[in-house]
């Protein structure tokens, strides 16, 4: 049915360790070669860490599958090098749709301020972003993609794992110090480490059609409908009909996405015939317009995630570790701040920088935004999928409301759409001693801005920052580099190492003359002060070493 793609053939080939029947051990092995485990392994070749990838496929993954990426996802892939290829394939976009039947609700803007360097959200179909980390992992001398290659087992040991793997030339076995599973929701690591991974599947079934669609006269927005007067639902014992949705967006290469919810009764074999999408799709696009099915896919969904992120010796992270309906698109998207926010870690602790309580605020920093997004998916689904007449009849009340009332607005949720979880609990965090203004409080990541270096080029603030912690100085107050923990924190001085070009790194950040912000490797603020003070820089250093 794929008529935009081709799908590529990775090579297989016989580890050198495997032909010589040795047991060789690797710092990092990384189970699944979707996004989230190659965005890993770009991760540790930025940060000096040799990685190795198996994947039992040897193909990207097929159909669109995710296809919403978030403006900090965005950044984070940019940093390692495949964030402007992305946005330049994608579909960039920030203006969505509220439908309620046949009538438009209201519209909302996700980035409303401009001068921002990625865009709010572009639509990318999922092979397409496989394909570039692959190449970009394929130009990383310190990552080692494996196809073919399936863990069969996994035993821990103080100091390491033990990965028994089958490949086409049989099974051999490997050691890693460490273990980053990304192998998905229905994750076989998972289930060696006897992992818990729980939370509520929802009685509902939705139908995903991709359509290529040459001439549309649909905007690049996000149009979410209600109960729309194209995709009806069967009728209850009440006499009222079923409750309803239809969700478009708009990729590239001409392919629209649309998902219409079915109900839990629809049988997913039949819905995914071409003689029972295409009738649909034309009640809802107008029998006058020309498309061809690209792909079909019909899914339950489920909000649930791990008991720790940490079993041992054993890293998890994405599906593997959390997974939320599919409104919001907080699936990928968290999936990538999961490795930003271990990565760096995990090389602090391997040099025996930082102790393994440093490893553990993964747990706690992660977890922590799983369970928000668990519970912001959780809502959205509620009110997309009402379970009662009296939740129903509450969720349309709110929608007739949304049309005239801007606090009824609120209250619509078609998904509430990714958004970087603040730690706001971290243990790594300084608590506030000065007055502040602002967003950019400890635990958030660091906004970007667009700046001017010292050579008169324009760029932006994170493309400074580095991958390491900095100190990032308003003014002219004296200011000079702090080592504590073994590490050291050097100054970017706004005013002399960049300039504020368009006086957005001070309205963003307070940034009142003296100010000083302790940025983390993940560029999440760490700290933040008034005045330079080496010895309490020194503590929030250590702090957010996890000493």
């Amino acid at each position: 049915m794929q008529k935009t793609y081709s799908y590529p053939k990775f090579p297989y080939r016989c580890s050198p360790e495997q032909r010589a029947g040795e047991v060789k051990r690797h710092p990092v092995v990384i189970v699944g070669g979707g996004p989230i485990g190659l965005t890993a392994a770009l991760e540790c070749a930025a940060r000096g860490l040799p990685a190795v990838v198996l994947d039992d496929n040897d193909t990207v993954s097929i159909g669109s599958r995710a296809v919403c990426y978030a403006k900090r996802p965005l950044e984070i892939w940019d940093r390692l090098g495949v964030g402007r290829r992305m946005v330049e394939k994608g579909v960039s976009w920030k203006v969505g749709k509220v439908f309620f039947e046949n009538q438009r609700v209201y519209s909302f803007d996700l980035l409303p301020e401009a001068d921002h360097q990625m865009p709010a959200m572009i639509n990318l179909q999922q092979y397409h972003l496989e394909e570039y980390l692959v190449d970009a992992c394929g130009r990383a001398p310190q990552v080692d993609l494996r196809w073919k290659h399936k863990l069969l087992s996994l035993q821990q040991h103080p100091t390491h794992a033990v990965l028994t793997v089958e490949t086409p030339d049989g099974v051999f076995q490997m050691e890693a110090e460490w273990v980053i599973a990304c192998d998905g929701a229905n994750s076989d690591t998972r289930r060696m480490v006897g992992a818990g991974f729980t939370g509520q599947f929802f009685h509902d079934r939705f139908l995903i059609a991709d359509v290529v669609m040459k001439k549309a006269d649909f905007p690049t927005e996000r149009w979410f409908w209600f109960d729309p007067p194209f995709h009806r639902g069967r009728t209850l014992a009440n006499g009222q009909s079923a409750p309803t949705s239809v969700l478009l967006h708009r990729q590239s290469d001409d392919v629209w996405r649309i998902d219409f919810q079915l109900g839990w009764e629809a049988d997913p074999e039949e819905e995914k015939k071409p003689e029972r999408v295409i009738p649909r799709i034309q009640a809802m696009l107008g029998p006058e317009v020309d498309f061809e099915l690209e792909w079909v896919s019909v899914y339950q969904f489920a909000c649930r995630r791990i008991d720790q992120f940490r079993h041992g010796r054993v890293l998890f992270a994405g599906d593997a570790a959390h997974q939320v309906s599919p409104f919001g698109a907080r699936g990928a998207n968290t999936g990538v701040q999961d490795i930003d926010n271990l990565v760096w870690k995990l090389r602090e602790v391997m040099a025996g920088r930082a102790p393994m309580a440093l490893l553990d605020s993964y747990d706690a920093e992660r977890a922590f935004a799983a369970d928000d997004n668990l519970r912001q998916s959780t809502r959205s689904t509620d009110f997309i999928t009402p379970k009662s007449a009296t939740s129903r009849v509450l969720r349309d009340a709110v929608l007739e409301l949304a049309h005239d009332e801007p606090f009824a607005r609120q209250l619509v949720n078609s998904g509430r759409l990714s958004t970087p979880t603040p730690y706001v609990h971290s243990p790594l965090n300084t608590p506030d001693e000065d007055r502040f203004a602002g967003a950019m409080s400890p635990g958030t990541n660091a906004a970007d801005a667009p700046v001017t270096d010292a050579a008169g080029r324009r760029g932006w603030l994170l493309n400074h920052l580095g991958d390491g912690f900095v100190l990032l100085c308003f003014g002219e107050t004296p200011v000079e580099a702090v080592e504590a923990a073994g590490i050291s924190a050097p100054v970017l001085r706004v005013g002399r190492d960049v300039t504020d070009a368009a006086g957005l790194l001070a309205t963003r950040y307070d940034g009142q003359p003296g100010t000083v912000y302790l940025i983390r490797p993940d560029q999440h603020v760490a700290a933040r002060w008034r005045q330079f003070d080496a010895a309490r820089i020194q503590s929030a250093l250590r702090r957010c070493m996890g000493h």
